[in-house]
């Protein structure tokens, strides 16, 4: 953890408004975290962790009742600076439909960059480079609501892109997506990241997504439970499932195999479980 991070938050706590009759209760109690420059970051947790209620601190959709979270070394509670910090850190929500709001592909993806005061021809040179990072240009007159779902969050993910942000934000993205829409998005958010530095933050609860991430961290009640490379935290089973948390298949297999004696590494991916499984397997003879 450092503390000149691209994003940090510190000691932030958060409660919302209570239903009446009702006690207060932090969603988040005293969370500091660091994000660096062009990370990949995965943060997970289950319903109730605090994890997408954090997601919104990040661009100032929601403030901290105590501590801070600064985003470039801007102080989200600066009404001053509000403008430069949702410039900077674009979020993406589980539900794309809740996202798109124009009849017409590239005249969504330039709804954001329109609102920030963008010259027009500047905005066309930026919802064409958005659509075609995504692989959706080819699709930039057709109608949204005719799109598959992956293609849909791939477009909303545009939007987000032509507005030029340091970081995107994507709680959820696949949540309510097929396998094939899920790996569509996946690549795009790693392409991003690899390719054009973007830092990204994805919550999910999909373990073999987080595996693919350069950092994980863990959040329960309100808290950090964990946080390190995906092996140092997937590594710890135990505590994980002592939290209601799941981890990947493939860690899940070799976990159960070490608890029946065999010396089986921690694997984090399909391909890595293969190969440990590999080594126990007799050596194929082969046919005269």
């Amino acid at each position: 953890m450092t503390e000149n991070g691209f994003i940090n938050a510190q000691d932030v706590m958060f409660a919302y408004e209570p239903e009446e009759g009702r006690e207060p209760r932090n969603v988040l109690d005293g969370v500091t975290i660091s994000i660096q420059r062009g990370e990949f970051v995965a943060l997970l947790g289950h319903n109730g962790s605090g994890k997408s209620t954090m997601a919104k601190m990040f661009n100032a959709m929601l403030l901290p009742t105590e501590g801070k979270v600064f985003v470039d070394g801007m102080d989200t509670v600066d009404e001053a600076v509000l403008y430069e910090i949702r410039r900077r850190v674009g979020l993406v929500l589980q539900n794309p439909d809740n996202q798109l709001v124009a009849s017409v592909v590239e005249e969504d993806v330039a709804f954001g960059p329109e609102n920030l005061g963008i010259p027009p021809e500047e905005i066309r040179v930026r919802v064409d480079e958005a659509l075609k990072a995504v692989g959706m240009y080819d699709f930039r007159l057709n109608a949204p609501y005719k799109l598959s779902g992956g293609q849909k969050q791939r477009i909303a993910i545009a939007g987000i892109i032509a507005m030029q942000p340091d970081c995107i934000v994507l709680d959820e993205p696949t949540a309510m997506l097929d396998p094939r829409g899920r790996s569509e998005v996946l690549e795009t958010i790693h392409r991003l990241n690899e390719e054009k530095g973007i830092t990204i933050v994805l919550i999910t609860h999909y373990m073999d997504e987080a595996v693919q991430a350069g950092r994980v961290i863990v959040m329960d009640g309100g808290h950090v439970l964990l946080e390190g490379g995906p092996r140092e935290v997937f590594s710890q089973v135990e505590l994980l499932k002592k939290h209601q948390l799941d981890v990947p298949q493939a860690t899940e297999l070799t976990y159960r195999l070490q608890g029946m004696g065999f010396p089986m590494p921690c694997t984090l991916t399909t391909e890595e479980c293969v190969e440990a499984l590999a080594a126990y397997l007799p050596p194929v003879q082969a046919v005269p």
